[in-house]
Parts: structure tokens; C-alpha cells; sequence
């Protein structure tokens, strides 16, 4: 990103109330500790903490402008303004989200983004490395796909870059349209609706409604692909003006997984779509990524990268950090896929464990997982319900909701013994002693339960 002050000014709709509108601005900092220069600080009014108070720290630490909506040229002496260029705005937020928007509209590349429920990351992974067998690819980095976060992606996309997948998340009611009129998606994906944010937005249907506004950014003859296994998707169209695409392992999906099966854990099939057949192995656990897949192929086919070659770039594909990662460490096999937890991924985790092959034991360490509404235990409890399917050896939990998915293991039989821990670092303690050389144990969570620490006690050196 390189913009002047003035064109920052004109984007985001501000006023320029000190410093030199032609001065080059090169990066967007939120966090006043990690300011650099040249950098455009945007000070976001939080709930517990105004940024506003960081504006002279960081003017001193050398950004080049800042925002601001609670000041006026009077209130900025020579002394307070430094070389800074101060931008009035009536909301930093929308001033942001009009700058991210504003970035968008000088771009001509195609954007995918990418929403769901459930598996939004592992897909934008996927689809990235099936696009990057054509395309040189910009992806969002790390968790980038909130409201400040899908601004400042748009921001970073390269002159060079080819084509941009997004990711757009979701948590409360008009959030997906602010930020899809922002990325302006010319491909839009929906991995599923499941329960995730169900504690704001009340029902399964009102999250569907939600997640099929990422069309009111979708660009005119855009694509909305869609996951046709799931039960309220495959239901779903787009709107006049788009058109609609299904994929997954059904007859009514235009791109199809057809002779699924598991080879050690990771899923080998036959990617479908008309009259071409192409044989795809995965080298990532669990059976739920063949509809990540057929997602990626789809997104490529549909890019002009041809479904052979994607399905090459996906045999490369290897995952990332805490998401149903394996390591072996004396002895022992872990599965950390403690970055975030729903009942659908658990579940799906909890397969994964089953699918391992093992000399000593399959154990669980299973934490809360959070933003469930009032549902949450009964959601939990069906976790533990569920592993009378595929039964563990020890299962261990870790905080208070969790607790329930020991008493469903136990009372429908999924657990040969069941342990239950408040404290992650008790918990710890235990399983030290517990592991045993020949085990498979699985960690999963919330990311805000701080499962990985623990999970990295038994993998990393």
C-alpha cells in the first residue's frame, strides 16, 4: 500500500485538519504498541478502551496520519500534532471501511470470499493453494476477516497479485453486508450454516439469512458457490443477476466428490464435474475435508485453473497452526485442532481421532466451547453422546461446559473412563502423567480456552 494523505482524505470521506495532505502513507496499524512509520493509526472506540488516547503516543512513534472523531483543528496545537497528518472522520470504523472500499474499486482482479459457519479458514487455505497452481494469490492473513480486518486485507492487495480470496466473518446482524460491499466478492462461497454466533443471531434460519448477504456485495454476474450437502444450502439460490453453483458429494452438486474414502486418516476420491473425472488425494486429516476440496476445485475450475492441476496444488496442501495438525512426539501421536471449536468440528475432529491408527490408546482432551446461546450444554452434552460412535479410551475435560460432554460420553457409553478439570493447568499435570508412548490424544476448544498451550507441551521441543 502506498497513498497519499489527501487520497486517504477523499476515501474516507474526512477532513484534513493538520499536516501535509501529500505525504506517503505505507501501512494501517489498530494497535497503538505496534505502530510503525509511515503507518495510518485508526483509533477504534471499544467497549472497554478508546483508542483515542493513543493518538500522541503514536504520532510520536512516527505514523504518518491518523484518525480521529473526537477532534477539531483547534485541539491540535504544533506541539500535540507532531508531523502527523490529523484526519477528522464522523466514525474511524466506517472511515476505515470506506478507505478498505475505496482500495477494492482500484483493483480489476477477481475476489473469492469466503464465509460459512464452520471451516471458513481451511477452505480459504485450500482454494488459495488450488488457485496458486494458475494465479499468483493474495489471501487474508491470519484471522483478518472481521470489520477493521477486511478493510486493511483490501488494502495490501499487490499491483501483481492475479486474484484475492477473503475471508468475511460474521457475528452479528448486518456485519456480512458492511464488509461484502467492501471486498466486493466476484465469487462468493458458503461453506454451511451451522450454530456458531446462534447466541446472537437466535436461529439456524436467521444465520442462513445472514450468510446469504454476502451476495449485497457480490459483484453483477457473480457466482455464489455453494455447499450442496448441506441442509439449508442446498436449498438456497442466488439472486437475479448471479448465478448459482453447487459442490460437495451429492447428485444435485454441479462439482462432486464421487468413491470417497480414508487412507490413514486423510480422504482419497474422485473430484466430478460433467464429463471430466479427476482422481484427488489429501494430505490433511479428516473426512470433512473432502467438501473443502470440491470447494477449492470448484473455485479453480470456475478461475480457469483446470480442475487436474488444482487437484495437484491440494496434494501439497498441508494445512496450518492449530488446525487438526499431527505430530509425533516419543511415542506419542497428537492431533491439535485447538484454534476453535463448534459442535460440528468437534465432531468432526473426533472422527479424525478414530481414523488414526494407534498401538496404545485414543484419548480426548475436549474444552468448552463458547457462543452456543442458551442451547450450549445440550450441545455439549451431544459431543460426549456422540462418541458412543467412536469411542475413546480416556476422555478429559477441560472447563465447566465441557464437564457436560463427560456426562453424555458416560451415560450413552463413549468413554472408557472420564476425567473432568477447571483448571488447564491441573489438567496439564495429568495428562504428563497420563500419555503413554503408542497413544493418539486429540486437543480441541475454543481458542479462548488456551487448549494449544497445552497441546504444545507434548510436541514441541
Amino acid at each position: 500500500m502506498t497513498v497519499t494523505v489527501n487520497e486517504i482524505v477523499q476515501a474516507s470521506e474526512g477532513r484534513l485538519l493538520a499536516g501535509d495532505g501529500s505525504r506517503t502513507v505505507t501501512g494501517i496499524s489498530l494497535d497503538s504498541r505496534k505502530v510503525g512509520e509511515g503507518d495510518l493509526f485508526v483509533p477504534i472506540v471499544g467497549e472497554r478502551v478508546d483508542a483515542h488516547r493513543f493518538l500522541e503516543q503514536v504520532v510520536a512513534m512516527g505514523a504518518a496520519a491518523v484518525f480521529t472523531s473526537e477532534h477539531e483543528a483547534e485541539d491540535i496545537p504544533a506541539e500535540k500534532a507532531g508531523e502527523a497528518a490529523w484526519i477528522r472522520v464522523d466514525d474511524t470504523r466506517a472511515a476505515l471501511q470506506r478507505f478498505g472500499s475505496w482500495c477494492r474499486g482500484r483493483l480489476s482482479i477477481p475476489v473469492v470470499g469466503i464465509t460459512g459457519s464452520v471451516g471458513k479458514t481451511t477452505t480459504r487455505e485450500m482454494i488459495a493453494a488450488a488457485l496458486g497452481a494458475g494465479l499468483r494469490v493474495y489471501k487474508t492473513p491470519g484471522n483478518s476477516n472481521s470489520q477493521v480486518g477486511v478493510p486493511i486485507t483490501m488494502s495490501q492487495i499487490a499491483p501483481e497479485d492475479e486474484i484475492a480470496v477473503i475471508e468475511l466473518g460474521m457475528s452479528e446482524p448486518g456485519e456480512l453486508t458492511r464488509i461484502a460491499q467492501v471486498a466486493r466478492p466476484t465469487m462468493a462461497v458458503i461453506t454451511n450454516i451451522g450454530i456458531a454466533h446462534i447466541e446472537q443471531l437466535g436461529s439456524q434460519e436467521n444465520i442462513l439469512r445472514e450468510k446469504l448477504t454476502i451476495q449485497d456485495g457480490l459483484q453483477p454476474g457473480g457466482l455464489l458457490l455453494l455447499n450442496g450437502d448441506d441442509p439449508l444450502l442446498k436449498g438456497a439460490k442466488a439472486r437475479e443477476g448471479f448465478r448459482t453453483l453447487y459442490y460437495g458429494t451429492g447428485e444435485n452438486c454441479h462439482y462432486r466428490a464421487e468413491e470417497v474414502r480414508m487412507e490413514n486418516g486423510r480422504p482419497a476420491f474422485t473430484a466430478v464435474c460433467g464429463e471430466k473425472r479427476v482422481p484427488v488425494r489429501l494430505n490433511v486429516l479428516g473426512l470433512h475435508n473432502v467438501s473443502n476440496a470440491m470447494a477449492a476445485l470448484a473455485a479453480a475450475e470456475e478461475s480457469g485453473i483446470p480442475m487436474e492441476n488444482a487437484a495437484a496444488a491440494l496434494e501439497e496442501f498441508r494445512g496450518f497452526q492449530h488446525r487438526q495438525q499431527i505430530f509425533e512426539k516419543d511415542g506419542i501421536t497428537v492431533l491439535d485442532d485447538t484454534y476453535n471449536a463448534s459442535p460440528v468440528s468437534m465432531k468432526a475432529a473426533i472422527e479424525v481421532l478414530a481414523g488414526l491408527d494407534r498401538k496404545g490408546r485414543h484419548i480426548a482432551v475436549l474444552a468448552d466451547m463458547k457462543e452456543l446461546g442458551e442451547e450450549t450444554e445440550r450441545f455439549h452434552y451431544e459431543v460426549g453422546a456422540f462418541l458412543k460412535d467412536f469411542p475413546v479410551d480416556v476422555l478429559v475435560t477441560c472447563g465447566e461446559l465441557a464437564a457436560r460432554i463427560g456426562d453424555g460420553a458416560e451415560e450413552c457409553g463413549g468413554a472408557g473412563s472420564v476425567r473432568r478439570f477447571l483448571d488447564r493447568e491441573e489438567m496439564a499435570d495429568f495428562l504428563k502423567g497420563c500419555l503413554q508412548p503408542g497413544d493418539c490424544v486429540l486437543f480441541k476448544g475454543s481458542n479462548s480456552m488456551g487448549l494449544s498451550k497445552v497441546a504444545e507441551l507434548f510436541y514441541k521441543e
